[in-house]
């Protein structure tokens, strides 16, 4: 299993200014770091790629839809502008040297809807992905469907949901990408749902109940570890956690979740390794 962090745990946009934190992941003995395209006018790939081969190191990307963005839009203009924006990470993915993209890539972030999904908002967002992931293919990326929860989503919350969007995309490179954080609030097992997506998961973030440092909390590690010891888990693992609010995207940090971001990787990561230890991964 590869370990590595997330940008976020230390900035809130990722621009050149930030170059500098893929040297530190590196440092602090992360695998690879996860970084986000959020702000995708401010993400330089060829500065980004040109530091990461020069350490030889690895990287992932993801991101989340907007209003602007968002695949289940009643706006086939909207959709439309969505999936071109979802092609630009997928490009900029490729550009830098990675293959794993993945996030909210489904709907808008932040969107609510006054009752249940329909079979058309599922339809709009495979009809859309269905095409990224044609261009993915192309480019030699994958993409990955990450369940967040109710609050942040009305369309894919559980790890069950997911495996039923990707059915519907019906592509070998749309996979899943799961997050303790959201599987603590909308699933009925940790073990359970990682074993139901085995061999199509390709990412996973590893974060506690309130998003501080991981072993700190509720989430029941030993039953995600054991999991992911079974179907014998190669893929990505990041910790995501935040010790500030972005500008960009929700993360409800009201409050210092941990010193700084140094102690945060660095207490997390020790957590991590001993728990990837004692599992065998």
């Amino acid at each position: 299993m590869k370990l590595g962090i997330h940008a976020y745990a230390w900035c809130s946009e990722w621009n050149n200014t930030q170059l500098d934190l893929i040297d530190r992941a590196r440092r602090l003995g992360m695998d690879f770091i996860e970084i986000p395209l959020i702000v995708l006018g401010k993400f330089d790939s060829e500065a980004v790629g040109g530091r990461l081969r020069s350490l030889e190191f690895d990287a992932c990307t993801s991101t989340v839809l907007l209003d602007d963005t968002d695949i289940t839009s009643a706006d086939p203009e909207i959709r439309k502008n969505g999936i071109r924006y979802l092609k630009d990470c997928v490009k900029a993915t490729a550009d830098i040297g990675a293959s794993n993209f993945s996030g909210v890539i489904y709907s808008k972030h932040i969107r609510q809807l006054d009752g249940k999904p329909s079979e058309r908002e599922y339809a709009w967002s495979a009809d859309s992905l269905r095409e990224v992931a044609d261009y993915a293919a192309e480019v030699g990326v994958s993409i990955g469907i990450e369940p967040v929860n109710r609050y942040e989503t009305f369309l894919v919350n559980t790890c069950e949901q997911a495996v039923m969007l990707k059915k519907m995309i019906d592509r070998d490179n749309v996979r899943i990408h799961l997050d303790t954080y959201h599987m603590n609030i909308e699933e009925k097992s940790f073990y359970d749902a990682t074993i139901l997506a085995g061999k199509d998961l390709m990412h996973y973030h590893l974060c506690e109940n309130d998003r501080g440092i991981p072993g700190t909390g509720l989430v029941d590690w030993d039953d995600i570890f054991k999991a992911l010891a079974e179907i014998k888990y190669t893929g990505y693992a990041a910790i995501e956690s935040f010790v500030d609010c972005t500008g960009n995207m929700n993360t409800w940090v009201w409050r210092q979740l941990a010193p700084d971001g140094d102690t945060l990787v660095g207490e997390g990561t020790r957590f991590i390794r001993s728990m990837m230890k004692k599992y065998g991964l």
